[in-house]
C-alpha cells in the first residue's frame, strides 16, 4: 500500500513539474498582462474619436494621391503615368518645342473665342487670322517665354516677395511692351499695312494695351513667379494669356489708323 502511494505520488510530482515547465513564468505572464492593458487603453482613446475623423482622413487620401505619395516616397514615379506625366516628360526632353506648340494651341483657342465673342463666327470665320495667331504663338511667344523665364530665374534665383516684385516689374517694363510691339507690328504687316501705318497703329494701340496689362498681368505674374517651378512657368503664363489674348486679338482686329 505504501508502495502504491509512493509510486502514485512520484508520478503526481513529475506531472506537476512537467506542467510547471510548460506553463509561462510569472514574469512573462505579468508582461503579457501589461501589453494587453496598454492595447486596451489605446483602443479606448481611439474609440473616443468621432467616426467622421476616419471618414475625412480616408477621403483626403482618396481625393489627393500626392498625400500618400509624399509619405511613401513615390511622388517622383507618379509623373510617369497619364497625360500630365507625358507632358512633363516632353517639357524635360524637348522644352522649347513643347512650350512653343502649347503656346500656339492656346493662342489658337484664344482667337477662336475672340471671334466667337465678337460674333464674326456667325458671319464669316477668319481662318487666316487664327492661323496667324497660331504661328505667332508657336514661333515667337513660346520660345521667347522659355528664354525669358530662364533668364529671370538665373538673375533672380530667390523666390521671396521682393524678388518676385522685381521680376514682375521687369516683365511689365521690358518683356510686355516688347512682345506687344512685335505682335501689333507682325499683325499689321500680315494685313498689308505700310510702315507709316504700323507706326500709327503702335501709337494708337500700344500704350492703352500696356495700361490694360497693368490691371491684369501683375497678379498673374505674382502667382507664376512665387509658386510655380521655372519649367512650368511658361505653361501657367500661357494659361493666363488665354484671357489676355482674347482681348489682344480683338484690339489687333480693329480698323487700321486713317492717315488722312
Amino acid at each position: 500500500m505504501c508502495a502504491f502511494f509512493l509510486r502514485n505520488g512520484s508520478k503526481t510530482h513529475h506531472s506537476l513539474q512537467h506542467l510547471w515547465k510548460r506553463s509561462p513564468s510569472v514574469e512573462s505572464w505579468n508582461i503579457k498582462n501589461h501589453i494587453v492593458h496598454h492595447q486596451l487603453q489605446h483602443s479606448k482613446v481611439y474609440s473616443r474619436l468621432p467616426h467622421s475623423f476616419y471618414r475625412k482622413t480616408k477621403e483626403l487620401e482618396l481625393s489627393n494621391p500626392s498625400f500618400l505619395a509624399f509619405f511613401s516616397g513615390v511622388s517622383s514615379s507618379a509623373s510617369k503615368f497619364g497625360l500630365v506625366g507625358w507632358y512633363l516628360e516632353k517639357l524635360n526632353s524637348r522644352p522649347i518645342i513643347t512650350k512653343s506648340i502649347t503656346c500656339g494651341l492656346i493662342l489658337t483657342a484664344a482667337d477662336f473665342s475672340s471671334q466667337m465673342i465678337a460674333g464674326s463666327l456667325l458671319e464669316q470665320y477668319d481662318l487666316t487670322r487664327t492661323l496667324r495667331m497660331a504661328g505667332y504663338g508657336a514661333l515667337i511667344v513660346g520660345p521667347s517665354l522659355h528664354f525669358w523665364f530662364n533668364f529671370l530665374s538665373r538673375c533672380f534665383p530667390k523666390r521671396d516677395v521682393i524678388t518676385t516684385f522685381k521680376k514682375i516689374a521687369l516683365g511689365q517694363t521690358v518683356y510686355g511692351p516688347a512682345i506687344n510691339s512685335v505682335f501689333f507690328s507682325m499683325n499689321a504687316v500680315a494685313q498689308g499695312e505700310s510702315s507709316s501705318e504700323i507706326v500709327a497703329r503702335l501709337k494708337r494701340d500700344l500704350v492703352p494695351t500696356i495700361v490694360s496689362g497693368l490691371m491684369y498681368w501683375p497678379i498673374c505674374d505674382f502667382i507664376t513667379f512665387k509658386f510655380v517651378p521655372v519649367h512650368l512657368q511658361p505653361l501657367v503664363s500661357n494659361t493666363f494669356s488665354y484671357v489676355w489674348n482674347v482681348y489682344l486679338t480683338y484690339v489687333a482686329s480693329q480698323q487700321k489708323v486713317s492717315m488722312a
